[in-house]
């Protein structure tokens, strides 16, 4: 049984830099829409809420732009290597590869090893970066338009966060976040004791997340069967940290990949639900091997040869596979974000049903 020969690493260097830069170029031209998408709402807030200056608009909209694009790779991906292997194909390159001898598993390797570090790097380094920006971004919008940006709430009744202490549970409610969910406005408490008994409430207009304890301002203490009595300040124990739980009142998609299994950790110590902070973690555990599954996609539908024609419905096809792909992985993680699922399930059976339809096609495709 002849051997097939292996794929020379000039050509490998060659095929790789193909890919890259098509995902590259993808991935801009996406974040430039995004930008410019984002941009428009931003000149329309500052139009609503007062003049901004508008390189401050500009700037802005930059911070929030690296949390918005941050998702885009694993489409950038799709569509690069659908590109990348659509130009090889268009030089003839691909059949003077086969020709030699060499596979499509073989020349299809370098495109799925640059799949793999983007999405390494995408969560090691980009992630952190876009949680960073964003957290910064809120910052300045607060600023620059005067309100929070983070509310609990869009409801009226407000939201509610269980959590525990020395002192035992309590449930507290705020109107809006600042710093990140670590300073509280509008802020209403109940207290219970060891065996789960109404203790108090307390009426807050500001609330401060210091190390181990909530600090409240302007607080109206209400007992059972007592008169209210009113402070200038209140202490509320918590396990709740400064360091730890900054983002736990607001987005999972704004925390870093690197913080996210300690938040995890103090969340579930905390008594609060960590189904949102671990659907993140394995999305972003999953990312590279997204993109590898994004490469098999594409190869599926771009390795006929131009000279056989049909080149626009076979992206047609691959377009389609991948929103398809997209809407399963969807409804897959509301799956486990309402807890129907479990994370870990909800977040890798999508990604492994698609390399397993994918590889099964490449087979079919190359060897019959």
């Amino acid at each position: 049984m002849r051997l097939p020969r292996p794929l020379p690493s000039t050509i490998g260097f060659y095929v790789a830099k193909r890919f890259l830069a098509m995902i590259v170029i993808t991935f801009l031209v996406c974040s430039f829409l995004i930008f410019v998408i984002d941009l428009v709402e931003m000149l329309r807030q500052s139009g609503k809420r007062g003049t901004v200056p508008g390189w401050k608009v500009i700037w802005l909209t930059l911070l929030r732009l690296p949390a918005y694009t941050e998702f885009l790779l694993a489409f950038g991906v799709l569509v690069g290597s659908i590109g990348a292997l659509l130009m090889l194909s268009r030089k003839s390159e691909l059949a003077v590869i086969r020709a030699a001898g060499v596979s499509a598993w073989q020349f299809l390797r370098p495109g799925l090893a640059v799949a793999f570090v983007l999405g390494v790097l995408s969560v090691t380094l980009y992630n952190p970066l876009a949680a960073s920006a964003r957290a910064y971004a809120d910052t300045l919008f607060n600023e620059y338009f005067g309100r929070e940006s983070n509310l609990l709430s869009a409801g009226q009744s407000g939201a509610w966060l269980r959590q525990d202490g020395i002192d035992g549970q309590s449930v507290l409610s705020a109107a809006a976040t600042a710093r990140n969910g670590m300073e509280l406005s509008g802020v209403t408490a109940f207290l219970f004791d060891a065996n789960g008994r109404f203790k108090e409430r307390l009426d807050a207009s500001k609330a401060n997340l210091l190390d181990g304890f909530w600090r409240l301002e302007n607080v109206t203490v209400v007992r059972p069967g007592e008169e209210p009595v009113k402070y200038g300040s209140f202490l509320l124990s918590t396990y709740l940290t400064p360091e730890r739980v900054s983002d736990t009142l607001g987005k999972a998609i704004a925390i870093s990949f690197w913080e996210l299994p300690a938040l995890i950790e103090v969340a579930e110590k905390a008594k609060l639900s960590s189904a949102a902070l671990r659907l993140q973690y394995e999305l972003l555990l999953s990312r590279p091997f997204l993109c590898m599954a994004m490469v098999l996609l594409a190869a599926t539908v771009s390795l006929k040869s131009f000279r056989s024609g049909g080149i626009q419905t076979m992206v047609v096809t691959g377009m389609i596979g991948g929103f398809g792909f997209f809407l399963l992985a969807e409804i897959s993680r509301q799956l486990g974000a309402a807890g129907l699922v479990a994370p870990r399930i909800a977040v890798w059976f999508p990604i492994a049903l698609a390399m397993i339809a994918t590889t099964t096609v490449l087979l079919h495709q190359e060897d019959g």
